[in-house]
């Protein structure tokens, strides 16, 4: 069975990007909900600070959104390359 790529990459891109809209969105709300996740996030997200504001939150969701979606589909290539074997 093989993956579907352009589905996985658009699954997991949501996914990831709806996962840090969330949790940037409740930090907005509960100053102290997951600051040690959106500041390992902001050391890998250049441009991405993890202050609490809406502009941080959209470039972070923006990230998120391009980061699983490319995980997602190498993750499916991978899959289906090792799969024949």
């Amino acid at each position: 069975m093989k993956l579907d790529v352009r589905g996985l990459t658009l699954a997991a891109g949501i996914l990831w990007g709806a996962c840090m809209l969330v949790l940037t969105l409740a930090n907005l709300i509960w100053p102290t909900y997951g600051v040690g996740f959106l500041q390992a996030m902001a050391s890998v997200y250049p441009g991405y600070t993890g202050e609490r504001s809406l502009v941080q939150v959209v470039v972070g969701t923006c990230y998120a959104l391009v980061d699983g979606g490319i995980a997602g589909g190498v993750l499916a290539w991978l899959y289906n390359r090792l799969a024949r074997r």
